[in-house]
């Protein structure tokens, strides 16, 4: 069904990765190739969780310029107990996230989700912590990564993203 699409699919983005808190599985490519994109493993009992807020905000920003930010949930650091349904809940209801969240994940490791070990691999950064953020472009190509105190409104990342989206 979308052999056309996953033929010219950069390795990068030929992940089908459920939803969080929802039996649909979104296939990255199809869903998100043209488009800047900013990957970040979250936990709702760190103390980096205001970062959602942040990351809220860059999106509603962006989104209409081809931005999107996708967020991972983690229980690799301790911070994410909770389950797929009081994630969404919390996310919902305390932050008013919009931005795609997906199934709670391994990000780093041997048993990393195999999104999150090629990220790894081809930034040479694994999240130390919460909220790692790793920034591919509208080719699939990944681009940077931005440590867990670098937040989503740091010059550094706004301008690397406005870069990306004023490229083709």
């Amino acid at each position: 069904m979308t052999n056309n699409v996953n033929a010219a699919c950069p390795s990068s983005l030929d992940f089908d990765i459920k939803l969080l808190g929802e039996d649909k599985t979104v296939n990255l490519c199809n869903e998100y190739l043209g488009k800047v994109i900013l990957v970040v493993n979250t936990a709702s009992k760190c103390g980096f969780t205001p970062q959602y807020e942040g990351l809220e905000k860059l999106y509603k920003e962006k989104k209409d310029d081809g931005f999107v930010v996708l967020g991972f949930p983690s229980h690799d650091f301790y911070q994410e107990p909770s389950t797929e349904k009081e994630i969404k809940d919390f996310c919902n209801l305390t932050y008013d996230v919009q931005f795609p969240m997906f199934t709670k994940t391994t990000v780093r490791g041997k048993n990393a989700h195999p999104f999150f070990k090629l990220l790894t691999k081809e930034t040479n950064s694994s999240p130390k912590w919460n909220f790692h953020k790793y920034l591919i472009g509208k080719d699939g190509t990944i681009v940077d990564s931005f440590s867990t105190v670098t937040g989503p409104g740091s010059n550094k990342i706004i301008k690397k993203i406005d870069e990306l989206l004023g490229s083709s």
